[in-house]
């Protein structure tokens, strides 16, 4: 028997089930793994350890009395920081908040914590999220467990270092530009953002977001079949939320992998992004797996239809929106950032919720017309291919900096891009609402992992993890976490 931590979270789970390895002795390897290796990533934030081992012990008594939950009784796992679990710090990356206690838990790790799952721990994550680095005057910066020196990605990137170095098979994140799949890139773990609505978006707190499709939740994995599982125990329709549906299938029946008669799209630079071409040879080495599960590859010539034929002015048009969204929930929730607390708060976010101020309903719709032509562009490719390719990220990394500032560049290739949203290829499922995966199909230079994108029509999830589950059987990506060094003790 491998050690709790080397385990997957579904393998954990049956051998929990099996009694080789008891509920506490689960959670008591997540502490202990974390109490080693934490502080060379800095994945996690707050750890509640007392509470976990209480829950791992009634999880104990519930297999003695055969009363066990759910299909992943005993697990542990991490929480991204942003959002809440009752009796647990919530701190928000922020100064703020930083003592903050929530008295309910996210609906959807309540669905996983009804599934049996138990938190051991809130994970890093930048201030309220804004930006897709994880750093904070708070805590610091997350570093991927491939290169310290390198940032884990953002928003999510606490959680996606966890997962990457052992200390649980399984932690949640959350996705509004590139939050999941940006940190699981940079981590070498595997997420699906899937299709907007399958996970319900909770009513409460972040009101806003009931009428802000951009945003979800998922959990991220080393294995695609722990994230399609736990897609699965995230799913179905609420009340609270009127784009929520239940889901159509089982993303743990898609784990096949056969690609026989579909048709993939491969986009080097997603029609427009300029990439690094140690990045973009690497996913295209990944393009052979599909073709050997039975997919036709091609090229597709995609090109973005960008505002004036500028990259940057789309995502400042996207960004738009997050601003208009950060200076709304600042003022729902009687905070004031821009007076009191302004010496606390990142500069950058202070900066969105400037901008936000500003924003005019005119402007809101504007943004609304583009992400429309996005839109109808992606469905004309989804005409043409049942599945679409990318990078996941331009570049081969970012470096951590000091304190809150580590963002990402402003150039790429020679290319103006915006050092928050420019380098990351995400954004625009984020902005139609389609499934897309993060697969690692590699290390660059420095270390860092590659992932590669896989995107698919709306309510095509099945088919995305059909897809990834046909690249990590050919190109299994777990064995280099054999090689990690987490020795040191500080980021």
């Amino acid at each position: 028997m491998s050690e709790p931590t080397e385990l997957s979270a579904i393998r954990l789970a049956e051998a929990i089930r099996n009694r080789e390895i008891s509920p506490v002795e689960a959670v008591q390897a997540a502490l202990d793994r974390i109490e080693k290796v934490n502080p060379a990533v800095n994945a996690f934030v707050t750890v509640c350890g007392e509470r976990a081992l209480e829950r791992a012990a009634e999880a104990e008594r519930a297999l003695a009395d055969g009363t066990a939950t759910g299909p992943l009784h005993g697990v542990p796992i991490g929480v991204k920081d942003l959002d809440p679990v009752a009796g647990v710090r919530m701190a928000r990356g922020s100064l703020v908040f930083a003592e903050d206690i929530p008295q309910e838990t996210i609906l959807c790790v309540e669905k996983l914590e009804q599934a049996g799952a138990i938190v051991v721990g809130k994970t890093n994550t930048p201030e309220f999220g804004f930006k897709a680095t994880t750093d904070s005057a708070l805590f610091g910066p997350a570093s991927t467990p491939f290169n310290r020196a390198m940032n884990a990605g953002g928003s999510s990137g606490g959680s996606a270092a966890a997962v990457s170095s052992g200390m649980v098979p399984l932690a949640q994140g959350s996705d509004a530009g590139g939050s999941l799949r940006v940190p699981a890139a940079f981590c070498g773990v595997f997420t699906l953002m899937p299709t907007f609505g399958r996970v319900p978006v909770p009513a409460k707190p972040n009101a806003f977001r009931r009428f802000n499709p951009m945003v979800c939740y998922a959990p991220l994995a080393r294995t695609v079949a722990d994230a399609a599982l736990g897609v699965d125990l995230m799913s179905g329709a609420h009340p609270y939320d009127p784009y929520s549906f239940p889901a159509p299938e089982k993303l743990t029946d898609a784990l096949h992998g056969d690609l026989t008669g579909l048709t993939v799209g491969y986009s080097p630079d997603l029609g427009g992004y300029p990439v690094e071409p140690e990045v973009e040879a690497a996913v295209r080495a990944a393009l052979p797996a599909l073709r050997d599960a039975g997919a036709t590859v091609e090229e597709t010539g995609f090109r973005l239809p960008l505002p004036h034929g500028d990259l940057t002015a789309m995502w400042r048009r996207y960004l738009s929106v997050a601003h208009a969204e950060s200076a709304a929930i600042s003022r729902d929730n009687g905070i004031d950032l821009l007076g009191a607390y302004a010496g606390s708060i990142d500069q950058g976010y202070l900066d969105s919720v400037r901008v936000g101020e500003s924003f005019s309903a005119v402007d809101f719709r504007l943004e609304d017309l583009d992400r429309t032509r996005v839109l109808y562009a992606f469905e004309e490719l989804f005409d043409r291919y049942d599945l679409v390719v990318s990078p996941v990220n331009a570049v081969a990394g970012i470096p951590n900096s000091s304190g809150r500032d580590t963002v990402g560049p402003d150039t790429v290739e020679g290319q103006v891009v915006d050092p928050f949203v420019g380098w990351s290829l995400t954004s625009p499922f984020n902005l139609i609402g389609s499934p897309a995966a993060s697969v690692p199909v590699g290390r660059a230079r420095n270390g860092v992992p590659v992932g590669l994108q896989l995107a698919a029509r709306r309510r095509n999830d099945a088919l995305v993890v059909r897809a990834a589950a046909a690249i990590e059987s050919r190109l299994p990506w777990a064995a280099g976490y054999e090689d990690l060094d987490l020795d040191a003790t500080t980021v």
